[in-house]
């Protein structure tokens, strides 16, 4: 059947216009029939309550090409213009509300602008400056609508700026193929016909068209919220069951590998955490205090007493800790603890994970692959111990996903907004990783920009103006942070990291404490502690890998991963490294860059972590053509060799230990009778990165007593230099060397005075000691400095030594 044109009208009740829609469609059509050609009328009836099926009917006898089709029940508009749609034959298709609130006539218009611009829509458009609206909608309603239309637009099809307007003129058969893959039955299968144009990248043009409000219009201004919930439902649909198999899993294996701290969340402490657990816990608590006090969430004097600490200066993840607070309020800050570590690397894999299923492979199991290895990667797991900034990393694919958006130059403010509005949150979660996958991005767009110049001609542009509307986007909205950070309170240069910061060649090639082939004792040798195991690949993965880029060296996509890989890796060799089995020391790329703003104070083997994300890919790359290969030999050993590889760096659970008790002087609230307003306690020795429960004192009680010394970034010295902890002062250091000693030092009057000296700069208003090693020589020594006995209350020893209250015996 030979039909040029299809025109479609969905009707339901429409008794009182629907016989005059009729008559002017077919009397336009009739008018020229060399130019219109073999046409057809399909009238859809949506299980209308009155005579709309019949009036279609009898127009269908007194004109053969109008065509009726009746549904028993009204299931919407979306199902009856899809019945419609898939009952044509037209080369072109027209679909049109019963009203006609847009006239037939302006058919000529989408006609001539179909031919025109080579399109494979021509919608009206009443949002189009040259459009003319004959007759107004009230006021209120209109606003309603526009606003209503201007978030769907914003939300579901940037750069189309009508979508609801019910006149368009498609291709046929584009048509068809849309309506047959549509499933909305309401207002949202506009919507969801053009983005479905959008993403098979067919041409849809807006065209000016006379438009005029029709009383007893179907459409109403909450119909635009109906068409949003549709959408929404719609994604919802469209996601496949094997895409939550796979976030299933990511959430399964994160679980297991915490299952022994959520086993034990009262005592539970990890293994290799160091301090980091307990200055976690801290931030997450002093948090939730000053957002339910309406404090400044940026400083604190709870620790570092009274000198405060910078929370902007130190990595708090405002942008988990603030929405958290109810969580960390009623459960605690280890709950809090626990929940952003598991959750986190469940999400930064599911992120990984929709970033190489939508832009590198089709096989979901491949991406799967690839998004796990990016995850669960060694370097990550090693900060699982203690980094969660370096472990939740979900907003990292998606703003490489906007990045490349910008590339492609559809919807470059919308696009730059968001990409704006996503490092502003990165920024809150935190903001050296958001500087290492910039180092990734960059690496990667120098190297695809060379291999692709074709490609980079084209993209330069948008991405230019794209990241100057992100820029102006981010830059206000973190300017009083990022200035309270660099220049308020506490605040600090750089940050001295000690040495054995960068990572040896043969990192690369080892296993990391916490792999399934590694073990602490050789990975202890070649990282600077088990939290910055940041290479340690291994090299049955490395030899994978290579391997790959090798076989698939053709791809550009696979030069330019190749190039950040091993620019990345090179630079986390440090300043200078040591040729291995060789006395050859040569000097790395990192010396150009350690003394620059902002990378002064990262630790530079962390940019070997870029490594991981890019072997992902490459996996799952690799992965997507053995899925697809015939060659069965090839494809059994390419498989086995990919386990081969991966299997030796499996993640193992974290090991946990017994977690001290909080004593009884804390828990009871003893401590309140030997504080004053203003004053601090200080503890033997004083919370350290070497020692920080006090820390976990403060947050498992009610954070109501400030402690001098901590573990956090500080400034040091005239240059404020930034430090883990406060600045020391000689008593500080003397209960620390006597703690790792057990040793008593002679103590004099100098002693003394010095102890007098620092006790006031830290306001003190006592001196607590809990059992721990070499207490018995921490408690002669306090008992020399102050000169007088301790007292023994709630499971620790005091001194009271408030300069407000009689200091003399220490006893009540």
């Amino acid at each position: 059947m030979s039909v040029d044109l299809s025109v479609v009208v969905p009707a339901y009740n429409e008794e009182g216009r629907l016989r005059p829609t009729l008559e002017a469609i077919c009397t336009h059509l009739r008018a020229e029939p060399g130019r219109w050609g073999e046409w057809e009328l399909i009238v859809v009836d949506d299980g209308s309550t009155d005579s709309t099926a019949k009036i279609a009917r009898e127009a269908a006898a007194d004109e053969p090409r109008i065509h009726v089709i009746t549904s028993e029940d009204n299931r919407g508009k979306g199902n009856a213009l899809r019945q419609g749609v898939l009952a044509s034959y037209g080369r072109r298709v027209l679909v049109t509300d019963a009203d006609l609130a847009t006239p037939i006539e302006e058919l000529d218009r989408l006609d001539k602008q179909l031919a025109a611009e080579d399109s494979a829509a021509a919608i009206g458009s009443r949002a189009h400056p040259d459009s003319t609206i004959e007759v107004h909608q009230r006021r209120t309603r209109e606003w309603l609508g526009r606003m209503g239309n201007r978030l769907i637009r914003t939300v579901a099809v940037p750069g189309i700026h009508d979508t609801q307007c019910g006149f368009k003129l498609f291709d046929g058969d584009k048509a068809r193929a849309a309506f047959a893959d549509s499933r909305l039955d309401g207002w949202g299968i506009d919507v969801e016909i053009l983005r479905h144009f959008r993403r098979e990248g067919w041409p849809v043009t807006e065209v000016p068209v006379r438009w005029s409000h029709q009383e007893g219009s179907k459409v109403r201004p909450l119909d635009y919220g109906k068409v949003l919930l549709e959408l929404v439902h719609l994604r919802a649909r469209a996601l496949r069951r094997t895409d939550l198999l796979v976030v299933g899993l990511f959430l399964v294996a994160a679980l297991l590998l915490y299952k022994d701290l959520w086993a034990d969340l009262g005592h539970g402490y990890l293994d290799d955490a160091g301090q980091d657990q307990n200055q976690w816990e801290w931030f997450f608590a002093v948090t939730a205090d000053n957002v339910i006090h309406l404090r400044n969430p940026l400083f604190t004097t709870l620790q570092g007493h009274p000198d405060g600490v910078n929370l902007m200066a130190n990595t708090v993840m405002l942008g988990l800790s603030v929405p958290l607070t109810p969580v960390t309020l009623l459960l605690g800050p280890t709950v809090t603890w626990a929940l952003v570590l598991t959750l986190g690397l469940a999400a930064t894999a599911t992120s990984w994970y929709w970033l190489i299923a939508r832009r590198l492979v089709d096989n979901r199991w491949a991406a799967a692959l690839g998004a796990a290895l990016a995850a669960f990667a060694p370097p990550m797991i090693s900060h699982g111990n203690a980094h969660p900034n370096f472990l939740v990393l979900f907003m990292i694919p998606v703003i490489v996903d906007r990045a490349l958006r910008l590339c492609e130059g559809r919807a470059v403010v919308r696009d730059g907004v968001l990409l704006g509005l996503f490092a502003t949150y990165q920024i809150f979660l935190g903001e050296e990783p958001l500087l290492l996958a910039a180092m990734g991005m960059l690496f990667f767009a120098l190297a695809y920009a060379l291999v692709r110049r074709d490609v980079a001609r084209t993209a330069w542009r948008p991405l230019l103006r794209g990241i100057t509307v992100a820029l102006a986007v981010c830059l206000p909205l973190v300017a009083f942070p990022l200035g309270w950070q660099f220049f308020g309170p506490q605040s600090y240069t750089n940050v001295l990291h000690g040495d054995n910061t960068a990572n040896g060649p043969r990192a690369f090639l080892e296993f990391a404490g916490r792999s399934l082939m590694g073990t602490d004792e050789r990975a202890d040798r070649f990282a600077m502690n088990r939290t910055e195991q940041n290479a340690f690949f291994g090299w049955p993965l490395v030899a994978l890998t290579t391997a790959i880029v090798v076989r698939l060296w053709r791809l550009a996509a696979v030069k330019a991963l190749a190039f950040t890989a091993f620019a990345a890796a090179f630079l986390s060799l440090g300043s200078k490294f040591r040729i291995p089995y060789t006395d050859i020391v040569l000097t790395g790329p990192w010396r150009a860059l350690a003394h620059q703003p902002l990378f002064e104070s990262v630790i530079e083997s962390r940019f070997a972590m870029i490594c991981a994300p890019v072997l992902g890919i490459l996996v799952a790359l690799a992965v997507d053509r053995l899925a697809v290969t015939k060659d069965r030999v090839h494809q059994v050993v390419g498989l086995a060799a990919v386990a081969a590889a991966l299997l030796p760096v499996l993640p193992t659970p974290y090991p946990v230990r017994e977690r001290q008790d909080v004593p009884e002087f804390i828990t009871r609230g003893m401590y309140r009778a030997y504080l004053s307003e203003g004053e601090s306690m200080v503890t033997v020795p004083l919370p350290s990165p070497a020692a920080a429960e006090a820390l976990h004192w403060q947050s498992a009680t009610t954070l109501d007593f400030p402690v001098a010394g901590g573990y956090f970034n500080g400034p040091w010295g005239p240059d404020r230099i930034g430090i883990y902890g406060a600045t020391p002062r000689h008593t500080s250091n003397l209960f620390s060397e006597v703690r790792n000693s057990g040793q008593v030092p002679v103590i004099g009057p100098n002693w003394q005075a010095q102890a007098r000296a620092d006790l006031e700069a830290w306001r003190a208003g006592v001196v607590v000691l809990q059992p721990q090693y070499n207490a018995e020589a921490l408690h002669a020594t306090v008992e020399k400095l102050l000169g007088k006995p301790g007292r023994r209350v709630g499971g620790v020893w005091v001194w009271d030594v408030g300069t407000s209250r009689d200091t003399g015996a220490g006893e009540r």
